[in-house]
């Protein structure tokens, strides 16, 4: 199990469009992936999941995955949230 820790930059947080991108990007992976904000814990794979966790700009996230491709999935993860998801929203 591995994770690491981003904040969100983009304008709209993890919301509709930049959700559905992030939950896209993590069904890419075998493993399994989480988001966790301030110790509540969702499947990075679920839109409920994710949009429950009400992720605003300047939030700070874990990302978690644990399996064959954790790694990759992590970095993966990191990426697009760096990238602020193209600024879609």
């Amino acid at each position: 199990m591995i994770s690491e820790t981003v904040v969100i930059q983009n304008k709209v947080g993890l919301h509709s469009r930049p959700a559905t991108s992030f939950i896209q990007k993590a069904n890419e992976y075998n493993c399994s992936v989480w988001i966790e904000k301030n110790e509540r814990r969702v499947n990075a794979k679920s839109l409920l999941g994710v949009l429950s966790l009400g992720v605003l700009q300047g939030t700070e996230i874990n990302i978690i995955a644990d399996g064959a491709d954790e790694r990759e999935a992590v970095e993966a993860m990191v990426a697009l949230v760096h990238s602020n998801f193209s600024e879609i929203g």
